[in-house]
């Protein structure tokens, strides 16, 4: 719906000018909004009026010097029209002054937005809400706080536009039964709140590095969003080590996004990437947020332990000069502290590459027959890989052959049985 108002207007350098201005400011207005109306849907509402009200007002006048300001003004005096339409007026003006009583003026209405970062931060906290399951988390933060439009989720996700609305809608109707929006959460809430902000972004990140299904090897826009997210919650929340480790192993692992695919779409393996791809500008901001996390805590959690095995890849300025050692004790380090069998997969490999492809292998046999592992492709995969530097050719590829009929992605899928058929 976003896309489509902004497209309606005809001037293209106004209709660049509001597109960008909205992508900019959206998250924080509709942040103030939740704030003040304590209700998602009516907040996002709020939001498109004042959307509405630019598109019929900038073409003619310009963009204002503050035009998130500007909205938010507009987006108020919505609120309170709407407020004196429902004849609620003395009971949410109430409530929307946090106990300042039920004489509430206009003018303290329209003052009562302040603080935008938490706002931002409390919107983040709304959308990653216990009662929604992750799928609606994961949109509801893409739509509500990254602003991208329902057109983009679809397209990111491979699934229709009116599949997302739906989601949204229902997401904001579970929010909204639950009174989760007019939650404030306590200290203990707050942290716990935060893994699960983290642990969204994360998953959205995973799914843009490494696409669980379609033709797409990777899907770049989700990427780009979470890596966007992480930095604004790492602002956010300064003093938490792990929200600085998960913005640092996003820009780390972003430095090789453009290295990770061919031309022809196909990917290519972290040991066969042109290094001289990779983006310095990622790298020195993921070693500056590994820093920070590093100086907010004396004991590293997951995300700075993942953060700091990506810096042993990103320090090696060849394949052969990396630190595998160094890799099998982070591995090790992290297995103990998350109890993760993906983990343990992932040691095996650092493992093979530290000490040969026996230990990796000694490894994997401990983990044969996991219920948390009997549909993970990388784990014949992996298996394979350490087969095939043994010369064990055969049982590589069957151990290929049964990865690629274990996933869901084409180019992944091509790629193991490219392996599975022999060819190099």
């Amino acid at each position: 719906m976003t896309r489509d108002l902004i497209e309606c207007v005809t001037d293209p350098t106004t209709q660049e000018a509001i597109e960008a201005v909205w992508r900019l400011e959206s998250t924080r207005l509709i942040a103030g909004l939740v704030r003040i109306v304590r209700d998602v849907g009516l907040a996002e509402d709020l939001a498109q009026d004042a959307l509405v009200a630019a598109l019929t007002q900038w073409p003619s006048t310009g963009v204002p010097d503050k035009p998130g300001a500007w909205m938010m003004t507009i987006a108020k005096r919505r609120a309170v029209d709407q407020f004196r339409r429902r004849d609620r007026r003395d009971q949410l003006y109430a409530a929307l002054a946090h106990g300042q009583g039920s004489d509430v003026s206009e003018e303290d209405f329209l003052a009562a937005v302040d603080h935008v970062e938490d706002d931002v931060l409390r919107l983040m906290f709304v959308c990653c809400h216990p009662v929604l399951t992750p799928e609606a988390q994961c949109t509801l933060t893409l739509k509500l706080v990254a602003g991208l439009t329902t057109r983009e989720i679809a397209r990111a996700y491979l699934t229709t536009e009116a599949t997302v609305a739906q989601r949204v809608v229902r997401a904001k109707r579970t929010l909204t039964d639950a009174g989760a929006a007019l939650e404030e959460p306590s200290e203990a809430e707050r942290a716990e709140r935060l893994t699960t902000v983290l642990s969204v972004i994360y998953l959205l990140y995973n799914e843009g590095y490494s696409a669980t299904a379609g033709s797409e090897w990777m899907r770049p826009t989700l990427c780009d969003e979470a890596l966007r997210l992480g930095r604004i919650l790492a602002a956010l929340a300064p003093r938490e080590s792990e929200g600085h480790g998960l913005s640092a192993l996003m820009e780390l692992q972003s430095s090789r996004l453009a290295a990770r695919i061919a031309e022809d779409g196909s990917p290519i393996l972290l040991l066969d990437q042109d290094r001289s791809r990779w983006d310095p500008v990622h790298i020195m901001r993921g070693f500056a947020a590994l820093e920070r996390a590093e100086a907010s805590t004396t004991e590293l959690g997951p995300y700075a332990l993942q953060a700091a095995i990506a810096a042993c890849h990103a320090r090696a300025q060849t394949a052969e000069a990396t630190d595998w050692v160094r890799i099998a004790e982070l591995y090790e380090q992290l297995a103990r502290l998350t109890g993760s069998p993906v983990v343990e997969v992932n040691r095996a490999v650092a493992l093979g590459m530290a000490y040969g492809p026996e230990a990796g292998l000694a490894l994997l046999d401990q983990l044969e027959g996991l219920p948390a592992l009997s549909g993970y492709h990388l784990m014949p995969s992996v298996r394979g890989d350490l087969l095939d530097k043994l010369g064990r050719r055969e049982e590589a590829r069957a151990e290929f052959a049964r990865a690629a009929t274990m996933t869901q992605n084409e180019r992944e899928r091509a790629l193991l049985l490219e392996r599975a058929s022999g060819r190099p």
